[in-house]
């Protein structure tokens, strides 16, 4: 195991802690490696009937993975960069397929490869100090771990909207998106787990019942602000549908307000070559299962670090700290269709591709 993941079981109930709160529970290999032998462990073990998994520390439960690892392993040629993602991607699918409830507090930040290891989750718990994003765009990369998947999945052009800005939402923005399943203040979910680690349960589903049962007599101190994403959808829906990136910047850059505004500004500096990828990845992964479009992300991700943004972004945002990515293209317009297009060549024959077996 490692110290950055703790696990326990008690009362029926297997505890998987992310314990690296100094980098907000962002994920290493160590930590993926960690979670994936504790998951299998517990699948077929009669003393666990359910997983909760949180994180250490009240600022986060799991920033996403470790981007200055990836810079690092990118400009030494690390083969242990793609392990990486084969054996993240690989968590996820387990994660989505867990034969027992598998229980997210989601409280505090939540981002990336966060989003990888909750969107999968049986009950995806949120509170007021929630704040969920798939940021990728920003350094140059494309929401994967599942992103593109579960983003298609929203309400009308919802994914859109929040894999190409990068937006961050909170709670109420979470349970309207479909992000999120319930809301408890963070002090009631806290009493929450004391009272499951009060029990013992002989099955699965009487941990669930416990949980609804306590958020049902907090309900009236668990009601979220308005969804600003509510009353944004008809615009979002409007300006996100663009057929292609250049369609939708000028859309949303012609659009009047504030809101508008921002979000034009958003995009502008974003990697224009991964605003494209990114589009292109939840336009196809609507039509796509889960285990296939890991597979794509896969392909994709290949390529991040070998011909993308990936390195530079990273570089502007977490190593030098300037802020000023110097991108491949200086516009969405400058973008050819065919750079697009080769991030989803698989540089792997179909039986030979590391994620084949998932689905199987």
């Amino acid at each position: 195991m490692t110290d950055f993941v703790t696990t326990e079981v008690q009362g029926g109930i297997g505890y998987l802690t992310l314990n690296r709160p100094q980098a907000l529970n962002a994920l290493s290999l160590e930590m993926i490696r960690a979670m994936t032998a504790a998951l299998q462990a517990w699948v077929n073990a009669p003393e666990v009937v359910a997983v909760v998994v949180a994180g250490a520390g009240g600022k986060a439960f799991c920033a996403g993975g470790d981007i200055r690892y990836f810079h690092k392993a990118a400009h030494e040629g690390d083969p242990l960069l793609d392990q990486f993602f084969v054996e993240e991607y690989a968590l996820n699918f387990l994660i989505h397929r867990y034969a027992k409830p598998y229980i997210a507090l989601m409280d505090g930040v939540v981002m990336g490869g966060g989003m990888g290891i909750s969107q999968g989750a049986r009950l995806r718990l949120v509170t007021e100090r929630t704040k969920m994003a798939m940021p990728e765009t920003n350094i140059g990369l494309f929401p994967d771990v599942g992103g593109g998947w579960f983003l298609a999945r929203t309400p009308g052009r919802i994914g859109e909207y929040l894999g190409l800005t990068g937006t961050v939402i909170a709670a109420a923005d979470a349970l309207y998106a479909g992000l999120a399943d319930a809301y408890l203040p963070s002090n009631v979910l806290a009493e929450v787990v004391s009272a499951l680690r009060a029990r013992t349960f002989d099955n699965g589903q009487a941990v669930l019942d416990h949980i609804a049962t306590f958020a049902q007599q907090h309900r009236d101190a668990c009601m979220p602000a308005q969804s600003q994403l509510a009353g944004l959808s008809a615009e979002i829906d409007r300006i996100f549908a663009g057929d292609t990136m250049v369609d939708i910047l000028a859309a949303i850059s012609e659009a009047p307000g504030d809101w508008a505004a921002q979000t034009a500004a958003m995009l502008r500096s974003r990697s224009p070559l991964m605003l494209h990828v990114s589009l292109e990845q939840i336009r196809r992964a609507r039509t796509m299962s889960l285990d296939d479009e890991l597979r794509m992300e896969l392909d994709m991700m290949h390529y991040v670090f070998r011909k993308g943004d990936g390195v530079e972004g990273i570089r502007a945002l977490a190593i030098d700290k300037d802020h000023k990515p110097r991108w491949q293209d200086a516009r969405v317009d400058d973008v050819s269709h065919e750079k697009v297009l080769s991030f989803f060549d698989s540089p792997w024959r179909a039986e030979d591709h590391p994620l084949a077996s998932l689905g199987k």
